[in-house]
């Protein structure tokens, strides 16, 4: 029986042993176990050592102290498939003459429904940080919709750009214009003058910082669109169902627990209580989502743009490119004033040596 179950599942410690899976030739490298005081153990952040025991309990009681994340990940990865088990729990010889894997797996099967319960583990150590960072996303998609549609000077540089439009088209069918397009705005370096050096984007840029200066850092009211625009709907999306199962899947194992015995009584209430927080952190999020999916739709429309054609990622992609377009071409005019200025300066300074040339010239 120990030569078909080392046959068959290559649970094996010395290096060299054929093996049919290569998971347990890593599962090998990443345990790093060795028989000490009678037990395993492999490293840790915060203590010594794990003995597999201590695995086995930290899994029941879901100890963040014990195991980390990245740990619980390569135990779910590393879990013997229901094959596996089988052809272990069928094992009568004598378990001390096995191999380190196939005892520690043992330990494992102890643990009803052991991939179940650190699938549980891991989404409870993640949970924080997940709906942490997912809030951040969403509230960076409210600032974003909110500090544009509430910026009274995008608002005044978007209706010098009609003026200018309408000023451009004036006599033709478009000279009336109500409104232009999102897209336009990326489209005002394409005009350029007859002389060929000054785009429409830089006359507008010259029409405000003559006029109306204080309207030229329009983009410090938008502090949070440039974080708006790494972000995807879609992902979010994908991220508020993740959530939404991953507690769905944690309810689940708690009810399936309550058929376990004494052996999950720690691990029960502590998911029970693991629970009645969660739900209430899901149900806040999944508002603040919906808040965030109608802010999206809201800033399109604001636009005049339907958010089907022009999706939120659009929109902020736009401003964001209209924002650094409409500083470089300030910049460029600003670099380009200061060589005329300087140029004329130093045509000043050659007309005054001409004219004191000529004076002592008339003076002899």
């Amino acid at each position: 029986m120990w030569c078909v179950l080392c046959g068959f599942l290559g649970y094996m410690v010395g290096k060299g042993c054929s093996s049919l899976d290569k998971k347990f030739v890593d599962l090998e490298d990443w345990l790093l176990f060795v028989f000490k005081y009678g037990g395993y153990f492999l490293p840790n952040k915060r203590t010594n050592c794990i003995y597999a025991w201590q695995i086995q309990a930290a899994a029941l009681a879901m100890d963040e102290s014990i195991l980390d994340a990245d740990q619980v990940e390569n135990l779910i990865k590393f879990c013997p498939t229901k094959e596996e088990m089988e052809l272990l729990k069928g094992y009568t010889g004598d378990k001390e003459s096995l191999g380190k894997c196939e005892q520690f797996f043992l330990e494992l099967m102890k643990v009803p429904r052991v991939e179940s319960k650190l699938r549980v583990f891991l989404f409870k150590i993640q949970f924080n940080s997940q709906i942490s960072d997912f809030k951040k996303s969403l509230n960076t998609v409210n600032s974003a919709c909110e500090e544009v549609r509430k910026s009274l000077k995008l608002k005044e540089i978007m209706k010098k750009i009609l003026y200018l439009g309408n000023m451009l088209n004036q006599g033709t069918a478009r000279g009336s214009a109500v409104g232009f397009k999102l897209d336009s705005l990326l489209k005002l370096t394409d005009t350029r003058a007859s002389n060929s050096k000054m785009t429409l984007m830089h006359y507008l840029c010259k029409v405000v910082a003559s006029k109306s200066p204080g309207l030229l850092d329009f983009h410090q009211d938008l502090i949070s669109l440039e974080a708006a625009t790494k972000i995807q709907l879609k992902s979010l999306a994908e991220e508020m169902q993740a959530i939404i199962k991953g507690l769905e899947k944690v309810k689940q194992e708690l009810v399936a627990s309550e058929n376990d015995g004494p052996v999950s009584e720690v691990f029960r209430k502590t998911l029970k209580e693991f629970v009645g927080i969660a739900e209430t952190e899901v149900a806040s999020v999944t508002s603040l989502y919906s808040v965030a999916g109608r802010n999206a739709d809201a800033l399109a429309l604001y636009f005049g743009e339907d958010p089907a054609r022009c999706p939120f990622e659009q929109v902020t992609t736009t401003l964001l490119n209209f924002v650094r377009l409409f500083r470089k071409a300030h910049d460029e005019n600003c670099k380009q004033a200061e060589l005329e200025k300087k140029k004329a300066q130093k045509e000043l300074e050659m007309e005054k040596a001409q004219g004191i040339n000529l004076t002592k010239k008339s003076g002899k």
